[in-house]
């Protein structure tokens, strides 16, 4: 919705001022008065501005960050905004401060008669009505427009006063009860927080840890164990849970082939055949024949021989009557050496009365190449057998958490057949091939968690549970080692030294702590059998005594070793 902005005048009065509203054409009149507006500093104009506005059916804002003004409005009701992008409001009436010496009348200083008309001033006399309005004014003037105080007095005019008081002077103190309350709350919150936090620091925080240092005996534990994988641990069939790390990868090595062959292109042709000798036969795919200069070609097809229709004899000196077919075929072997003229052909592995002749043969060509041969492939494979795994293996133990023990020893290397590129017998660019074998790496560990209730169960085997305890199963220095295969069975060795001492009760420690501090719990504890030092830690610094409550103290026992 458009609004309407109207600039006061320091000269404006208020009927000025109402002529402009009435003048505006807009619902909404925003008045933006000068620093010091003598026409809105009074109640009765803005509420007389407020009422011809809403006859008009229009809505006021005044515009300014006058305190002052702002409490003015505020008692008009009026919305003030303190520029014009900001949203109006209507905002609190302000306490204003009461000028003490405004409001008491001295009665020794009233003039004595009825309705005395004038009072004498300096320079002369005035009248009751220059009176009202100067007292009206002096009341106006008592207005601390431009600051942010608004102090209000009632200029009294009397006889023996030589003037109003200064604004602000031996006037009494109105109590401010929003900044009471906040006080108030502030206070009353600042207090039940003290209050919570001394409960905690004296209730809740204070708790003690006993540290007591035992007189140990070691127990050494060699044992075989079976990695069990998934199985439970059971400590009777020797059976301990087993996880492992496996990585796949393709070992691979280059090597230089020494081999040589002719990969030029192979001559081709034609062979028909001529049956002078009975029946139909047929030749398979790969039959060969053998030229008179000792050049052998085969088949790449089958070819089916029709049978002799007349007498041999008039076929073979004649060849009327004979069986015919024709095949293609070419050279068995690579090279030029194979281009040869038109001739007749044995067929290797036929007799009887049966000829070929085939056309001339082409198209062959001669190129020496180096090929990979079977010698190649063993060296290399070899080479690639003796290259270290050292970097796998480290890989895979740093695979395990810091909660399982690796059995380095159990580090498996497991390889595929061997592959080369190119293959044997296959040209090799520049001389190089690849040989590539894939390989997989597994190594074993067990959780320190199974190792741990092993070792505990192999302790406890060992010593006299009633009189004695466990104080470390000695698995953090556990090692697992000399893996082994016994069939489809995995097979460690596991080593580790507990530490068993006399049993003491934490229930009776606790007991007998509660309450003392730091030098009565050592002198209590110290002398007992089994414990040669007692330490006391306390949860904060200002904590000094154990708590009797036997939740808030724990005991931890160290090692001493004899």
């Amino acid at each position: 919705m458009n609004k309407d902005v109207i600039y006061i005048d320091v000269d404006d009065d208020v009927t000025a001022i109402i002529g402009k509203i009435k003048a505006s054409k807009e619902k909404i009149v925003a008045l933006v008065p000068p620093k010091r507006a003598g026409a809105l500093q009074s109640a009765v104009n803005l509420r007389l501005l407020d009422r011809m506005a809403k006859t008009s059916k229009k809505h006021l804002v005044l515009i300014t960050h006058n305190q002052a003004l702002v409490a003015l409005a505020a008692a008009a009701k009026i919305p003030v905004a303190k520029n014009l992008q900001t949203k109006p409001e209507v905002a609190e009436i302000a306490a204003l401060a009461v000028d003490e010496g405004d409001d008491i009348i001295d009665g020794a200083e009233l003039p004595v008669g009825e309705h005395v008309k004038a009072i004498p001033v300096k320079d002369g006399t005035r009248t009751e009505d220059a009176a009202k309005k100067e007292m009206r004014s002096e009341a106006l003037d008592d207005l601390d427009i431009d600051g942010e105080d608004v102090a209000v007095g009632a200029a009294a005019t009397t006889k023996g006063r030589k003037g109003v008081a200064k604004k602000g002077k031996n006037r009494p103190k109105i109590p401010n009860f929003d900044s009471f309350r906040k006080k108030l709350f502030f206070g009353i919150g600042g207090g039940v927080a003290l209050i919570a936090l001394l409960i905690w620091m004296f209730v809740f925080a204070p708790a003690a840890t006993i540290i007591i240092t035992a007189s140990t005996t070691p127990v050494p534990i060699n044992g075989s164990i079976q990695l069990g994988g998934t199985a439970a641990t059971n400590y009777e069939t020797g059976v301990v849970s087993s996880v492992s790390q496996e990585e796949k990868k393709d070992a691979t090595v280059e090597f230089t082939a020494t081999g040589t062959k002719n990969v030029g292109e192979k001559a081709s042709g034609t062979i028909t055949i001529t049956n002078c000798d009975g029946p139909s036969f047929v030749l398979e795919p790969g039959s060969t024949f053998t030229s008179s200069g000792g050049k052998t070609f085969a088949s790449t097809e089958s070819v089916t021989v029709s049978a002799l229709s007349g007498s041999a004899s008039q076929c073979r000196s004649t060849g009327a009557g004979a069986g015919t077919g024709s095949v293609n075929v070419s050279a068995v072997e690579s090279g030029d050496s194979y281009n040869i003229a038109a001739t007749n052909y044995s067929i290797n592995g036929v007799s009887g009365d049966i000829y070929a002749r085939g056309s001339a043969m082409t198209g062959g060509t001669t190129k020496v190449a180096k090929v990979v041969t079977n010698e190649d492939v063993e060296r290399a494979k070899g080479e690639l057998l003796g290259q270290s795994t050292d970097q796998e293996k480290d890989a895979l133990a740093a695979a395990f958490t810091s909660s399982e023990v690796a059995i380095t020893s159990s580090f498996t290397v497991t390889r595929g057949d061997a592959v080369s590129t190119p293959g044997v017998d296959q040209e090799a660019p520049d001389g190089k091939a690849v040989l590539t074998i894939p390989t997989t790496y597994t190594m074993q560990a067990v959780p320190k968690s199974d190792l741990n209730t092993y070792l505990e169960a192999s302790i406890n085997a060992k010593i006299d549970t009633a009189t004695q305890k466990i104080y470390s199963t000695g698995v953090d220095d556990a090692t697992i080692g000399n893996y082994r295969l016994d069939g489809e069975t995995m097979l460690a060795t596991v080593n580790a030294t507990g530490r068993v001492g006399p049993k003491i009760n934490e229930d009776q420690i606790k007991e007998e702590s509660a309450g003392k501090i730091y030098g009565e719990v050592q002198q209590t504890l110290e002398g007992q059998d089994g414990i040669t030092a007692v330490d006391v830690q306390f949860s904060y610094f200002w904590v000094r005594t154990v708590p009797n409550n036997p939740d808030k103290i724990t005991v931890e026992f160290q090692v001493e070793n004899e």
